[in-house]
């Protein structure tokens, strides 16, 4: 099973991972969430974000999903890109968690990545472009 490791601005991570278990109807495994703390020493956050890593990797690799690219949390997540084995993931939102959670035992994590994007796009949607009959919200 893929770990997933979601690292946010403050405790953005941990509401997303409760909706995800009241949706799913139980805690993830292998799922934990960071909360970064801007306040904290950068290398600190660094080890926090470690010890999670660690946590949840099963041997099938491990996602990272953070809040905004370019962002501390995202920044500090690239440190530990390894080709196959983690991938950081930026624009976290509830449909790509919970796609994530039923879709990692399927998919080898390079194609979960891959899809998480394709999925993360489509997953915004702008409601008045729906009701104008324009195709995916489109304005």
């Amino acid at each position: 099973m893929i770990g997933i490791v979601i690292v946010t601005h403050g405790r953005l991570g941990e509401a997303l991972l409760e909706a995800s278990e009241f949706i799913l109807g139980g805690r993830p495994a292998a799922t934990v969430a960071v909360s970064i703390d801007l306040n904290q020493n950068v290398d600190r956050l660094r080890d926090k974000v470690a010890g999670a890593v660690k946590k949840v990797n099963q041997g099938d690799g491990v996602l990272v999903l953070t809040d905004m690219f370019g962002g501390t949390p995202s920044n500090i997540s690239y440190s530990f890109l390894e080709e196959g084995r983690l991938d950081v993931l930026t624009g976290v939102n509830l449909p790509v968690l919970v796609q994530a959670l039923t879709q990692r035992e399927k998919l080898p994590l390079v194609e979960l990545a891959a899809s998480l994007e394709s999925y993360g796009r489509r997953s915004i949607t702008l409601a008045s472009g729906i009701l104008k009959g324009n195709k995916r919200g489109e304005p």
